[in-house]
């Protein structure tokens, strides 16, 4: 404050000293948290984590209660004066006890786990920086680092000319839009300025791939109905031919194909679909190829996955990866790779004097990185990718890739020497989920039975230390449980003595 030309004294800065503290207090509740996962690793050989006593049925895994009761326990509110320190601590031991504990080894739910210890670092510094990563001047090294990494990832995929590279995205849906996006201003330029202009544009994706497509559809104006889905094989993949038809009679309805997904790795089965026969047919229509690899392109890293799943992905025109599923990178991080930065400029650039002041004649000269993406604001993600890389190097991640078909294909052995169990995947398994039902002596009951025990059995689950997932199936629902590189061959057998063990107190 200026009083009488002069500055009154004002109190010393302490944020340095507040973060220190509160970051002390802080850590003695989060390493205990992660402890207890590590603790209970040892047990689940068993069939049943360990108990921890105190608040009911509770492993490391998760206290489990439905959202009504949660709601009653947590007792949330904002308070009107200061909680600080103690208020924040109790806070926090709530968070932590009531929250799925996804460093624990049961945790097989989704197409993701826990990350590690340069994970929470790397979240720890983008905190501190807490910079956007839009403009060069506010984030000169995290927009490097963004490049960098970027560029990289595009040349593992064969991306190799010097206008390949990439941005980062707030995850793997959100690529495949911006790819959606791209595509239709490249390929209709006055889109971008005057919309559809009464076009009725079509997509197509396999019968197996995934909704962000639909639900980019009907946010852009395309609507979710043009979004065209595609038949699969036995395997799970799109059949190039049924494409081909697909193509052509949208083009005889007098509709605009535009723009194909290709998967590599699906949600449910984890297919890799033909992306040369593919491709041959987007390029006989003009149509842009794109492969979502939110879960499956992390294979990259492996020069043999690379090979058998992967290959013909170079010819696509845009690629997602999304390192926080497979590759233990924290939450979240995606990126959207392009064989030419120059489309995505021209497809997304805007003119805003009051943000982007550095005019560029080559993509590669950009370091604005918001001229690329949808985005004003952007968190510098890549930061997390970029500093793991660093710190273990790509072996790590290589061998990471391996060890995990190689437990997939653990578990899959365990179910075939089960007479308890009818596996649904393909075979060899295409990534590191394994679909399956319970089936007590290898009989299938009818579909509405099996979808029953699956679901039951999958909750019960929960009580044991374990949480995996299910999905629709010809025969019901069956389980699918997601493996990663980390995961022990002991918890694989625990589960299956626990899905065995659960089926038989339910009465299976």
């Amino acid at each position: 404050m200026v009083l009488n030309g002069s500055i009154k004294e004002q109190a010393a800065l302490n944020r340095a000293d507040e973060v220190q503290e509160l970051l002390e207090a802080i850590q003695d509740l989060i390493i205990p948290f992660i402890r207890s996962a590590d603790e209970e690793a040892a047990t689940k050989h068993t069939g049943h984590g360990l108990d921890i006593p105190g608040g009911g049925s509770r492993t490391a895994l998760v206290q489990h209660h439905p959202p009504q009761e949660l709601e009653g326990i947590l007792n949330l509110r904002v308070p009107e004066k200061r909680g600080g320190k103690e208020g924040l601590l109790e806070l926090v031991e709530k968070l932590l006890k009531y929250s799925v504990n996804t460093w624990d080894q049961g945790f097989m739910d989704k197409l993701y786990a826990s990350t590690n210890a340069i994970g929470v670092v790397s979240e720890l510094l983008l905190a501190v920086l807490n910079t956007n990563a839009h403009v060069y001047q506010v984030s000169p090294v995290l927009t490097l680092i963004e490049k960098h990494t970027a560029n990289f990832l595009a040349n593992l995929f064969g991306y190799t000319s010097k206008d390949a590279g990439g941005i980062s995205q707030p995850g793997g849906s959100a690529s495949n839009s911006s790819a959606i996006i791209i595509a239709r201003n490249t390929l209709y330029p006055e889109t971008k300025t005057d919309g559809l202009g009464g076009r009725k544009f079509t997509l197509f994706t396999s019968a197996h791939g995934h909704y962000s497509l639909e639900k980019a559809a009907q946010m852009f104006g395309i609507g979710s109905k043009n979004v065209i889905s595609v038949p699969v094989d036995s395997n799970g993949c799109m059949i190039p031919s049924e494409l081909s038809r697909l193509v052509q009679e949208s083009k005889d309805r007098g509709e605009v194909p535009f723009f194909v997904n290709a998967t590599a790795g699906t949600t449910v089965l984890g297919s890799f679909e033909p992306f040369p026969a593919i491709s041959s047919v987007c390029k006989q229509h003009n149509l842009w190829l794109h492969i979502d690899g939110s879960w499956g392109g992390c294979v990259v890293f492996n020069t043999a996955y690379r090979a058998s799943r992967l290959a013909g992905a170079e010819m696509a025109d845009s690629i997602t990866i999304t390192p926080h599923k497979m590759l233990g990178v924290p939450m979240t991080c995606s990126f959207l790779l392009g064989k030419d930065l120059r489309q995505f400029w021209n497809a997304m650039t805007l003119p805003a004097g009051y943000l982007f002041h550095s005019p560029a004649d080559l993509v590669a000269d950009i370091y604005d990185l918001a001229e690329l993406t949808p985005q004003c604001g952007r968190r510098a993600d890549s930061l997390k990718l970029f500093l793991a890389l660093s710190y273990y190097g790509t072996e790590h991640f290589s061998a990471l890739v391996e060890r995990g078909y190689q437990n997939a294909e653990y578990l899959l052995s365990l179910l075939k020497q089960s007479n308890n169990f009818v596996v649904s995947s393909p075979e060899p398994l295409p990534c590191l989920q394994v679909c399956f039902y319970f089936a007590r002596g290898g009989k299938l009951g009818g579909s509405d039975g099996n979808g029953e025990i699956t679901a039951k059995v999958t909750n019960r689950l929960i009580s044991r230390g374990f949480m995996i997932d299910y999905a629709p199936g010809p025969n019901g629902k069956f389980f699918r449980v997601v493996v990663n590189g980390n995961t022990r061959r002991g918890t694989l057998g625990g589960l299956v003595k626990a899905i065995e063990d659960c089926a038989v107190e339910l009465g299976y």
